[in-house]
């Protein structure tokens, strides 16, 4: 009795297939410049309406980041300068870093495989793991003297708990029946530890490394507090103590930009090396 309708289906165009393509691929970056457009804006509203005295335009920030960059504008001591500041605290960033992680994975394999050493190490690590790195500070610079290396080694502190923690657990929640598979196929004893935690714990690793290199940038500052010449830290400090605060805003910029950077580069490793894994996702 009823006659079927026919819904006549649009047809899509090439041209319409490569403007979905491009708005695919663009819109991950559309969405996460929002939120910087509306704090920018909010900015300039905020400083050209005069609701604050001490901080400078965005425009005013620009142009004396070009200056901090390249110099040729205002030609002062910081003209020109960013890349050598840039490098110092790269060198101290990486470098404790990677320190923090040749000691904090495998202490971490450890506490999370072995109970002795989790009774052993444990309560200790957690007793000095709310200590802040700020506390440390003076004591640093008593141990380490004056210069790169007690910033080196503050740096290290900051990302030492984050890689630890996050290996523990990682080593602590890996599946019983993982093992029970393993020692199914003739895999037993410390073979199972290669073959089944270590590649178990790696997403849980990759976080901590993640967390840690980007505490790392976060301690740079103040560990440039112990009388460094050159770094980030050590320009944001001047700063302001000379009251410049383009100065120290454009540092906080830069740090902001080359932690990001670094991060994306753990991401990138993580997601090649860590491929089979459905639960991770940079």
């Amino acid at each position: 009795m009823a006659i079927a309708e026919i819904v006549a289906v649009p047809e899509v165009t090439p041209a319409g297939r490569r403007s979905r393509t491009l708005w695919e691929r663009a819109k991950p970056l559309v969405y996460a410049l929002i939120v910087p457009a509306l704090l920018l804006a909010f900015w300039q509203v905020a400083t050209t309406q005069q609701w604050t005295r001490l901080i400078p335009t965005p425009y005013q920030v620009g142009e004396y980041m070009v200056d901090f960059a390249v110099g040729g504008i205002y030609d002062d001591a910081y003209s020109g300068t960013l890349v050598t500041h840039l490098l110092a605290s790269m060198s101290r960033v990486y470098g404790g870093f990677a320190l923090a992680a040749l000691f904090a994975l495998p202490i971490g394999l450890m506490i999370g495989r072995m109970p002795t050493a989790r009774m052993l190490l444990d309560p200790f690590l957690q007793v000095m793991r709310p200590i802040p790195v700020t506390a440390w500070l003076p004591l640093s610079m008593i141990l380490f003297g004056l210069g790169s290396r007690s910033a080196f080694a503050l740096v290290c502190l900051g990302a030492f708990y984050p890689i630890l923690l996050n290996t523990i657990f990682g080593v602590r929640a890996v599946d019983p029946k993982l093992f029970e598979a393993a020692a199914m196929l003739g895999c037993r004893g410390n073979a199972q530890f290669y073959k089944v935690v270590l590649p178990a714990a790696m997403p849980s690793i990759f976080t901590g490394l993640r967390l840690g290199l980007g505490l790392a940038w976060f301690v740079i500052v103040v560990g440039e507090m112990t009388g460094v010449p050159q770094g980030l830290g050590a320009v944001i400090m001047d700063a302001r103590t000379l009251s410049r605060t383009d100065l120290v805003i454009c540092g906080m910029f830069v740090i902001g930009l080359a932690g990001y950077l670094s991060d994306r580069v753990v991401v990138v490793i993580g997601n090649r090396l860590l491929r089979w894994s459905p639960s991770h996702h940079g």
